[in-house]
């Protein structure tokens, strides 16, 4: 463009222009270049990997739609409050299309093991850049210190990220994230209000606690009667009969290769998947209420059923192991659920624990800040401007969405019957058109 610019300033015809003509059109080409300079990034995407933070470049396979993808290690403080000491290394995706144009900044909640776009980015057709959360992948620091994980130590290394590549990346921002993703994407804006310019967190809940009481009277609630009763009478069965189906279960676990140490052995872990099946099948609404099986059915149908919905390896050592820094983080500040003891109290012969404390190690202390959601809620309801909160109907989290954006201009976004796998493609078409009318509108 600029080069394009430069050419028109050197046309000949300019020379039967009179001189003051001359000068306002000479006036306005080099005020059009200044524009189109300040448009451009302040380094190129090569000078940017040469930086000091910048450890590690590993060049992928490049879709169409982008210039380059790297996966890039970013050098992070462990502590943001003393950048001196020590650091770890936070992977980070880069996915280049051009300067001038918009960047979409997913803050994942887990690792980030593959690279994706985002729906947001594929309808915008711009830079992404997908951010690893600390303590995840190959995020980790070499010793593991509870205490630097919490959301502000995250929502600053997100907050480094974005003033790191503002240089490179110089036009708007948008924020985005699934479930604990987009959880990450309200914290980080409440402790950095002026990072990115537009926020889209899909189905994030907002919880309240340890064990958010709004979860049971969502399962109360949610769907046709018909269907939360054909719920309830599977977990009946399967626990009221667990002598009958706990061979099958243990048999399909060793198969998998699942161990159940931390949740107190197998017969507690399959009395706690029970508890778990009318969340999950809420959550995912993977297989149809008409489909639940009943006393027909085999061990095997029961334990396959009952795996596909709430999933076994959940309980298992070898996932606690894997995500017990999101339950520290769940059950310190981001908050979570528990199971409904007394519903089936005369069945349960093992569980006595509702809540996710069995997922950390005996040594480490936890306790909730009740204090921080109440205050994430107020800003999203009297401060939070550019907001886009997608949820689905009968999601189990959507118990605990945020359901008001107060005096702001933000939005929220509930698609009819959706499941946490909803998203703005999935959406009616009108309702997907209004999402995307509130996005270019949030962008001018």
């Amino acid at each position: 463009m600029i080069y394009k610019i430069s050419l028109f300033l050197q046309l000949p015809q300019y020379k039967l222009i009179s001189d003051v003509h001359m000068r306002k059109v000479l006036l306005t080409g080099v005020l059009m270049a200044l524009v189109v300079l300040q448009a451009l990034a302040a380094v190129s995407l090569d000078d940017f990997l040469s930086r000091k933070e910048v450890k590690e470049v590993r060049e992928l396979q490049t879709e169409s739609t982008f210039e380059r993808i790297l996966e890039v290690m970013i050098e992070q403080p462990l502590d943001h409050n003393h950048p001196e000491g020590e650091s770890f290394m936070q992977r980070i995706y880069i996915s280049h299309v051009d300067p001038s144009k918009p960047v979409v900044l997913i803050t994942e909640g887990y690792a980030a093991s593959y690279y994706y776009t985002s729906e947001i980015t594929a309808e915008l057709k711009c830079n992404q850049i997908m951010v690893e959360h600390r303590y995840f992948g190959r995020s980790v620091p070499d010793s593991l210190d509870w205490s630097y994980l919490n959301t502000w130590q995250a929502a600053s290394d997100h907050h480094r990220i974005v003033t790191l590549f503002r240089e490179l990346y110089p036009q708007q921002w948008i924020s985005t994230g699934i479930s604990k993703g987009g959880q990450t994407v309200m914290y980080h804006s409440y402790y950095y209000p002026d990072d990115v310019d537009v926020r889209v967190p899909y189905v994030a809940p907002l919880n309240f606690g340890q064990e958010d009481p709004r979860i049971y009277t969502f399962l109360e609630e949610v769907g046709r009667p018909a269907e939360r009763r054909r719920v309830k009478r599977f977990q009946t069965l399967a626990l009221k009969n667990q002598d009958r189906y706990l061979d099958a279960f243990k048999t399909f676990s060793e198969e998998k290769g699942y161990t159940y140490e931390l949740a107190g052995g197998p017969e507690k872990a399959f009395e706690y998947c029970v508890l778990e099946y009318s969340f999950a099948f809420w959550q995912w609404s993977y297989v149809p209420a008409n489909k639940i099986p009943g006393k027909h059915a085999t061990p095997g149908e029961i334990i396959e059923h009952m795996n596909r919905v709430a999933g076994f390896d959940y309980f298992s050592d070898q996932f606690i192991m894997e995500y017990r820094p999101f339950f520290y983080q769940a059950l310190t500040e981001m908050g979570y659920y528990g199971y409904d003891l007394e519903a089936f109290g005369k069945y349960l012969k093992h569980v006595d624990n509702p809540i996710f404390t069995f997922t950390l190690p005996e040594t480490v202390e936890v306790s909730f800040n009740d204090s921080l959601s109440v205050d994430l809620q107020e800003y999203i309801t009297e401060e939070a401007e550019n907001y886009i909160f997608i949820y689905g109907e009968n999601d189990t989290w959507s118990a605990t969405a945020v359901t008001s954006t107060g005096t702001t201009n933000s939005r929220i976004f509930i698609k009819e019957g959706g499941s946490h796998r909803t998203r703005i493609s999935n959406m009616p078409e009108a309702q997907r058109e209004e999402v995307y009318s509130t996005l270019y509108s949030f962008l001018r």
